[in-house]
């Protein structure tokens, strides 16, 4: 069987080689994933995270690759460090074509019982780090243009129980998003979001694990069920199926897209 010709122009459109992408929350779950779809489809990419030993996992499978990967350890909540990331990926790479804001964090509780730590935490890394990482890539990008994408969730379309502090957060992910493409596009900044719908990373795993750490298979199997039912795909997510969407959006096949917020969440959610 012979493999179909793909035209060029398509290819080219869909291609980030000779680009440098940034990507925050990059030692796990989609973010881990993001470094390594960038570079899957031609891109350095600089990866950062609290999280030492899983950016250098994620770093090896970037190498692998045959892509460079610049590991900077990184609280995002900082805005101090958000700016040495800037720094250290152009010192390294020369320019910032893609930046994603990845990183987050979410804590269960009522609204009644929120303790003020969390609440806290939640706010400086999801909401204070995807702004202040929206103005260092921008003023990274404003004589090169380029392509920002934030994390917003399906938990910012639709009230839900016990994550009020991170479902706002990621409202105001959106909008932050729809401030940037404004700002930005006389720049040739584009800025756009992913919501996802429940996808299979280290974030949901807390719903299934054990105090020790590991995983309990049958209450995995038993949400997993449950959210699949919530769907009309009858499907969860994998976190390639959130980076495709993200890697579109970098890409110049996303050229006319910007302020807009991709679902990907099989059909959970239809604002």
């Amino acid at each position: 069987m012979t493999t179909p010709h793909l035209d060029p122009h398509l290819v080219a459109q869909l291609s980030l080689a000779g680009r440098t992408a940034v990507v925050t929350g990059a030692a796990s779950g989609i973010g881990a994933q993001a470094a390594v779809t960038f570079a899957q489809a031609g891109a350095d990419v600089v990866i950062a995270d609290t999280n030492v030993d899983g950016l250098e996992a994620t770093a090896e499978r970037v190498r692998a690759l045959g892509r460079r990967a610049t590991v900077v350890p990184t609280n995002v909540g900082v805005k101090a460090e958000i700016d040495a990331l800037a720094a250290a990926a152009l010192a390294e790479h020369g320019r910032i074509d893609v930046w994603a804001n990845v990183a987050g964090v979410i804590r269960y509780s009522t609204m009644m019982d929120q303790g003020e730590a969390d609440y806290r935490l939640i706010m400086s890394v999801n909401l204070d780090g995807t702004y202040w990482g929206c103005v260092a890539a921008m003023n990274a990008m404003k004589e090169t243009g380029g392509a920002i994408i934030n994390v917003s969730s399906a938990g910012a379309d639709m009230p839900a129980p016990m994550i009020s502090v991170y479902a706002a957060t990621k409202a105001a992910v959106q909008m932050i998003t729809r401030e940037v493409a404004t700002e930005g596009g006389p720049f040739g900044i584009r800025c756009n979001a992913i919501a996802p719908g429940f996808t299979d990373t280290p974030m949901v795993a807390q719903h299934f694990s054990n105090p020790d750490g590991s995983i309990d298979p049958v209450r995995r199997e038993a949400i997993f069920e449950q959210r699949r039912g919530q769907a009309p795909l009858a499907m969860t997510g994998e976190p390639e199926d959130q980076t495709w969407s993200m890697l579109f959006l970098a890409s110049d096949a996303a050229r006319f897209v910007t302020g807009q917020v991709l679902r990907a969440n099989a059909g959970v959610v239809m604002p």
